[in-house]
């Protein structure tokens, strides 16, 4: 089993979109830190998203962590000081993240990254999802994007044969 652990931002917006259903079809399990759990429950998250919370879908689990000192996690928020954290504890192999520092400090941790995009790309690719209708979906989001980038996650996903 792949061990999985999420900062804030894909479970935020793969709620926000409606598709937070791909998790587990993609992942067995997926652990997020208390603090991201707390960020997601936050007064100023979405509505959806705290709704969301309500009910903690079983391959969600919850865990607590002490922020580590480490010096490569000065720049990152701690959201993502607690998902990092909670990865090197559990030897996680896979972080869920957005944030570019914090996908940078994670590759250099030595875990393989991604994010919402890869999240929906993977999901369209095994026919979860329709990719052009979720990337429209996110453009809704606040979710912080160039248009070259979801036009680039389009032809690669085409290009592949998959559109």
């Amino acid at each position: 089993m792949l061990l999985v652990v999420a900062d804030t931002s894909p479970i935020r917006y793969l709620v926000e979109i409606g598709h937070i259903g791909v998790l587990p079809q993609l992942f067995e399990r997926i652990f997020i830190p208390s603090l991201v759990y707390d960020e997601l429950r936050h007064p100023s998250a979405p509505a959806p998203v705290r709704a969301w919370l309500n009910a903690l879908p079983a391959w969600l689990e919850v865990l607590p962590v002490t922020l580590s000192d480490d010096p490569a996690f000065q720049a990152l928020d701690d959201g993502e000081k607690s998902a990092l954290t909670l990865g090197m504890t559990l030897g996680a192999e896979l972080i869920l993240i957005d944030d570019r520092k914090g996908a940078a400090v994670a590759l250099q941790k030595g875990f393989q990254i991604t994010g919402t995009l890869g999240l929906l790309t993977r999901s369209a690719q095994r026919g979860i999802l329709d990719l052009a209708d979720a990337l429209a979906r996110l453009k809704r989001t606040n979710f912080h994007y160039r248009q070259e980038l979801f036009d680039d996650v389009l032809k690669k996903y085409a290009d592949s044969g998959n559109g």
